[in-house]
């Protein structure tokens, strides 16, 4: 999908050269970035952007100054995509709490390709940072308004008749959203406001936010080179109260504030051309030691859970003077017949990078499945450079993607390896991209094999692709106290992979508890199972609970020594802390998981209403468009009342639903068929769906069923240039010779009727 994507917006910049901008400006397709030139996705937007859906090339021109147009024949099938020129100014606001940005774009875009009086779709494209959740967008243009809003699967349309379903909008990839406004008039500006949240990053210490900033050069308005405002936002807030220090920022941004524990910046400036690289920004938090506090909360008033909220922070803090746990790891890849190609290429790689950065006295074995089970070892070997030479060169020989998927056995193999593993915090480390019919069972094994304070094996899983299931994988990860990472995106195996195993290489503080489950009445911590704390990154829990909070609290943990480690955690209030919408998407995730397991229909309506409260997606809530014709609303009112049909429908409002955008629970039936993740099949054409339903219904029974005109729609679709027109032609041939029978039998047999 993002590579039609990607070449639909090349046409468009190619059809763009329709539009005359007298002698100021005229526009060419550009030409991609350097690093870009061999790739299939050069186009994929790189910034907020908005495009005209060009269906009928001859409506291409300047709405202000119409030129002459050749004729131009023919349909874009696709259709083509014209970026959008952005006018005025842009506002970029940032806000950092924890371990999440919450990131707020507006500006204005100007439909400047289309005649004034003709009127197209238009395409608004989000690309978010690391993990990024769309939170809303809204458009604003002439007397209409489109606001986005979450809606209850079971409860779609809430007996309304102005409710749409479209097949537009969702996600081009798993970081880019994309949303379409239907019948936007040329000429026409577009004032957006957009909301997403993504995380922080960190390594050694450092916080790092990357927020997709770079706007290409054709965005900019044609015509004189004329100042636009360009403004950035950055909030930085330290619950700990530390003081915090920039370390680097891509625009050049002053101090606007500091107070104790946060620090603003802002960027206000004019601009001849928008940015042209992404706005980022790295700092850190003083502290030299390891850290931690627990932040209390009242409830909403609105909340549906009026329990009260905390969040728990544990930070590995100076990390020169934390020694990592000693590794013993086995390394469980799925090998099946959908790993083919690029997938099982990265996977090799990514593993065996990471086997050239485990240390000597570290222990590791590899287990390749599908419906076998293939060993490098029947037992733990040291990480010496021997062995891991030997261990890439049966990587090399043995990962040869084909057969099916089974999970369980391969697992059990994994963890009897690890049974006997001593001062180290054993690890299964899974790759997978597949689902498999006994994930239940798999869980509830794995719960039943945790035993009193023994170190069982942590597992880290990676699934790929839409066609896993990662709710079962995160179950997994959360049980075990490991952690899970998705990579949606096919090419984004080898780079997840890699962190990943950062993540698991660089534990500091295992087996975490908390005295709060003894003090209080009721308590809920998400995740339940603590997970360890890596020295990459701050460990980050939220929960609720009822009863009166414990004033001193302590968290316990077993370091690298194995010796015994307690933290006093400091205590404070913070009503500006927004904590449940910091940590709705963990909570979220945690939820369905366990909605999904236990199979409970209560807690599936808990995440629904966490989603409807929060705005973050949820598999149990869809997206919609809110669409409002001001005008309408304003003549029907007759300045009292809005006034309302028979179903309760408010006149000028009308709700476009978009396709569930939700990742799903695994598709079993593609795992069966080995189909490789990406491969889903693209929606034709409306006009070719249309032909494929007749064709279907009109021949069912020819050639006694073995032969229809869907397989031959199918077979023509692969057919090169020449081979179709000879087929092309012998079907006119055989059309023609019915025909002459037909009117041989009835017309000319001399028979009467």
């Amino acid at each position: 999908m993002a590579e039609e994507f990607s070449k639909s917006v090349e046409e468009g910049l190619k059809l763009s050269k329709r539009i005359y901008f007298g002698n100021d400006r005229a526009v060419s397709a550009p030409k991609p970035p350097t690093s870009m030139l061999k790739s299939n996705i050069a186009f994929l937007p790189t910034s907020p952007m908005v495009y005209a859906v060009i269906h009928d090339p001859a409506i291409v021109d300047n709405p202000d100054v119409p030129s002459y147009q050749p004729h131009v024949h023919g349909k874009c099938d696709p259709p083509a995509l014209i970026p959008l020129q952005m006018i005025n100014a842009v506002d970029l606001r940032v806000d950092c709490w924890l371990n999440t940005a919450v990131v707020e774009v507006s500006g204005s875009w100007r439909l400047h390709c289309v005649s004034g009086s003709r009127s197209c779709d238009c395409v608004v494209a989000v690309p978010m940072g690391p993990q990024g959740s769309i939170l809303g967008v809204e458009v604003s243009v002439h007397r209409k308004s489109y606001s986005t809003q979450l809606v209850d699967l079971e409860d779609q349309t809430g007996g309304k008749e102005n409710v749409v379903r479209t097949h537009d909008g969702g996600f081009l990839k798993s970081n880019v959203f994309t949303l379409t406004i239907p019948q936007i008039d040329g000429g026409s500006n577009l004032s957006i406001k957009i909301s997403w949240s993504q995380k922080i990053t960190c390594c050694n210490d450092v916080f790092s936010v990357n927020v997709p900033f770079t706007f290409p050069d054709f965005v900019n308005p044609a015509g004189k080179r004329m100042a636009k405002k360009e403004k950035i936002q950055l909030n930085v807030n330290a619950v700990n109260g530390g003081e915090i220090m920039c370390k680097t920022t891509s625009h050049p941004t002053k101090e606007a504030r500091r107070d104790a524990g946060s620090i603003g910046f802002s960027h206000d400036t004019d601009v001849l051309s928008w940015s042209k690289f992404d706005f980022n920004f790295s700092y850190t938090v003083s502290s030299n030691q390891t850290n931690g506090g627990i932040i209390l909360q009242p409830a909403y008033v609105d909340d549906d859970d009026q329990r009260e909220m905390f969040c728990m922070y544990l930070s590995p803090g100076n990390l020169q003077s934390k020694k990592v746990f000693r590794k013993d790891i086995v390394f469980v890849i799925d090998i099946s017949g959908s790993m083919r190609g690029k997938l099982i290429d990265d996977t090799k790689n990514a593993l065996s990078a990471a086997l050239s950065k485990l240390d000597p006295d570290d222990s590791f074995s590899i287990i390749a499945f599908n419906g076998e089970v293939y060993q490098f070892s029947t037992s733990m070997e040291l990480a010496s450079s021997d062995a891991v030479e030997r261990a890439i060169e049966w990587i090399n020989i043995n990962f040869v993607a084909g057969g099916d998927t089974n999970l369980l056995h391969p697992l059990n193999m994994a963890i009897e390896m690890l049974s006997d593993a001593r001062r180290s915090v054993p690890i299964i480390f899974l790759v997978t991209d597949g689902t498999v019919e006994d994930e239940r069972q798999t869980c509830d094994m794995i719960k039943n094999g945790i035993r009193g304070e023994s170190i069982f094996p942590r597992i880290y899983t990676l699934g790929i692709g839409s066609f896993c299931n990662h709710y079962f994988l995160r179950m997994l990860a959360m049980i075990s106290r490991g952690q899970h990472v998705a990579a949606l995106d096919v090419d984004l195996v080898e780079p997840q992979m890699l962190k990943l195993f950062n993540k698991a290489s660089s534990l500091v503080l295992a087996n975490i508890t908390m005295d709060i489950l003894d003090d209080l009445d009721e308590v809920e911590v998400y995740p339940s199972h603590i997970p360890d704390l890596s020295s990459t990154c701050t460990l980050v829990l939220f929960g609720r609970y009822k009863g009166s909070f414990p004033e001193v609290l302590n968290a316990k943990g077993v370091l690298a020594d194995f010796s015994n480690f307690v933290i006093n955690l400091k205590i404070q209030n913070a009503k500006d802390v927004p904590i449940e919408r910091v940590f709705a998407r963990e909570q979220i995730d945690y939820l369905t998981s366990q909605a999904w397991l236990t199979q409970n229909k209560q807690l599936e309506q808990k995440v629904a209403k966490l989603s409807l409260q929060t705005g973050f997606l949820s598999e149990y809530t869809s997206m919609g468009v809110l669409e409002i014709d001001h005008l309408k609303k304003s003549k029907q009112s007759d300045g009292t009342k809005v006034s309302k049909n028979k179903g309760g429908n408010v006149q000028g409002e009308r709700m476009l639903l978009l396709p569930k955008l939700g990742i799903g629970f695994g598709n079993l039936t593609a795992t069966k068929e080995n189909t490789p993740p990406g491969a889903e099949e693209t929606k034709l054409p409306d006009g070719a769906e249309v032909f494929v339903k007749a064709a279907t219904a009109c021949c069912g029974s020819l050639c006694n069923h073995c032969c229809c005109c869907m397989c031959c729609i199918q077979v023509c679709s692969k057919m090169n240039n020449q081979c179709a027109t000879a087929f092309s032609q012998l079907c006119i041939g055989l059309g023609c010779y019915s025909c002459l029978s037909c009117c041989s039998d009835l017309c000319c047999s001399g028979n009467e009727s």
